[in-house]
């Protein structure tokens, strides 16, 4: 990996608990994969799989499932994640993974490729995807939305402050937008078989504190953690209160309905 972030064991647990990976887009890489490679699908590889989320989901649809991560604490938590059978983990970074040429049918990244040396990674996609083999690159953005009852504008301009609040810890490595990083990727890509969206917005019912843990999980969080602990519980305890008393509400356990605004890009090697 080009950056190595997420290896805590505290962050770990955070990844796993928070994070979220939508079975929608597990079915719209899988309906890209239908139509391009023959079956049967053997084996499917999610680089950079974290704790271990979006790599169960893809358990269904093929023999075999590896996840890879750069970190041990991630690649511990994924293996105590309730796997199917067919699903395993080893530790490797995304540049050099430890498969033969030619031997995967699907190589997913899942809101991890940001962090890659972009160009060997993809590089040493091509190299371990079969002919035929699919490429899906995924991954979200901070401007997540809420809504509850009538007060929905009120809620998303405290989450606006949040993520103002953060945006000075952002990694300087993904730059204002790791949405262009995704499409500078896709205009590398010398597949002629590719499709990009930038825009899927996924909703999910999550209670309040769920929402809070997410962007507690963000880069831009855990490094204004490092910095100012004390400082990182207060914004999180302010923006956590002050949601609270837009929707009237007592408990951070009230439900609420998250707005997750995805992108991605599919691949099909020649």
């Amino acid at each position: 990996m080009a950056v190595r972030l997420f290896e805590g064991k505290d962050h770990a647990t955070a990844y796993l608990h928070y994070r979220v990976a939508p079975q929608e887009l597990i079915s719209t890489v899988m309906n890209f994969m239908e139509k391009k490679t023959p079956k049967p699908f053997n084996l499917a590889l999610d680089v950079g799989c974290g704790s271990g989320q979006g790599t169960k989901l893809l358990a269904p649809y093929f023999t075999k499932v590896v996840g890879t991560d750069i970190s041990p604490a991630q690649i511990e938590m994924a293996q105590v994640n309730n796997n199917p059978p067919n699903v395993s983990y080893r530790q490797s970074p995304a540049e050099e993974l430890p498969f033969a040429a030619g031997e995967v049918d699907l190589l997913s990244a899942m809101t991890a490729a940001h962090w890659f040396d972009h160009q060997r990674f993809l590089k040493e996609a091509d190299r371990v995807l079969k002919p035929g083999g699919c490429l899906a690159l995924l991954s979200y953005s901070m401007d997540m939305e809420l809504e509850y009852g009538d007060v929905s504008s009120i809620l998303n301009d405290i989450c606006k402050e949040f993520y103002a609040a953060l945006l000075p810890f952002r990694d300087p490595y993904i730059g204002k937008s790791s949405a262009k990083i995704y499409l500078d990727m896709y205009n590398s890509c010398t597949y002629p078989d590719k499709e990009w969206n930038e825009c899927l917005w996924i909703k999910k019912t999550v209670p309040l504190s769920h929402y809070i843990g997410m962007v507690e999980t963000f880069s831009s969080y855990q490094k204004l953690k490092q910095e100012d602990p004390a400082e990182a519980e207060r914004l999180s305890n302010h923006i956590r209160n002050k949601l609270m008393s837009a929707m009237h509400v007592s408990s951070p356990e009230t439900e609420v309905t998250m707005f997750v605004h995805y992108f991605y890009w599919l691949a099909c090697k020649p």
